[in-house]
């Protein structure tokens, strides 16, 4: 009599198809292409070009043939204004200090050194990158506000995206909710977005001024996020070797 076969196994179920998606190389690939438009901007900048969308997109944003007059009802200036005023110095500087208080209430000592690092040190560097162009102000349109700083890349939008992406991403681990972190992370964009189209608006700004800033201080806070996760696997590593 002949043994019989052993059954069939069922097959394990595919995973995911977002599973089997690389991530870090598509990560990878986002990250090259914002360099290399930060770079395309910059030398633009150092060669001292305007750029056809920097004529195009401040103009439009003026009564055409008025360029002292911006479009919208007259109280808009006043509500860019209001709005550039959350990338301010002194607003970034409270959102910093109530974040590390924050952390350091709930003993998350290693991130609330990181918050203050990150948002110091990238700071810093947008003040070297606005000594080193030296980029005047826009001159086609009447200024909505007084400034005297150089104009590239934008110190408000670089800053704003270093500092809200930065303490967005870092209090992440007291966000449990995936749907909550979506939110956050949707806001601090939104906010970042709105302060630098503000700088654009109130003619302080050339528009290739607000995208390096914003190119610029996303990959800052993306590469200091990518440190916090390194050190945060290196712990836990360490934690479990010596348990």
């Amino acid at each position: 009599m002949q043994a019989m076969a052993p059954p069939l196994l069922p097959l394990d179920p595919e995973a995911h198809a977002s599973r089997r998606r690389p991530w870090p190389l598509i990560a990878g690939v986002l990250v090259a292409i914002a360099l290399l438009a930060l770079l395309f901007l910059a030398s633009a900048i150092a060669r001292g070009d305007v750029l056809a969308f920097d004529r195009t997109l401040i103009l439009a944003m003026r009564v055409p043939g008025h360029p002292a007059v911006p479009i919208g009802p007259p109280k808009l200036p006043s509500i860019a204004r209001d709005i550039t005023a959350l990338g301010s110095g002194t607003v970034l500087t409270l959102v910093v200090v109530v974040t590390t208080a924050l952390l350091l209430l709930h003993r998350m000592w290693r991130t609330a050194a990181l918050a203050v690092v990150a948002t110091l040190s990238g700071s810093t560097a947008v003040s070297l990158l606005k000594q080193l162009f030296a980029r005047a102000r826009p001159d086609l349109v009447e200024h909505l506000m007084r400034e005297t700083s150089n104009s590239f890349p934008s110190g408000h939008s670089a800053n704003s995206a270093i500092v809200y992406l930065t303490v967005a991403t870092l209090l992440f681990p007291l966000i449990p909710l995936r749907r909550v972190r979506l939110f956050v992370t949707a806001a601090t964009m939104a906010i970042v977005g709105m302060i630098g189209v503000s700088r654009v608006y109130l003619g302080v700004h050339w528009p290739s001024d607000v995208l390096a800033g914003w190119i610029f201080g996303a990959l800052w806070a993306l590469g200091w996020w990518q440190a916090e996760l390194m050190l945060f696997r290196s712990a836990r590593q360490r934690a479990a070797a010596g348990g």
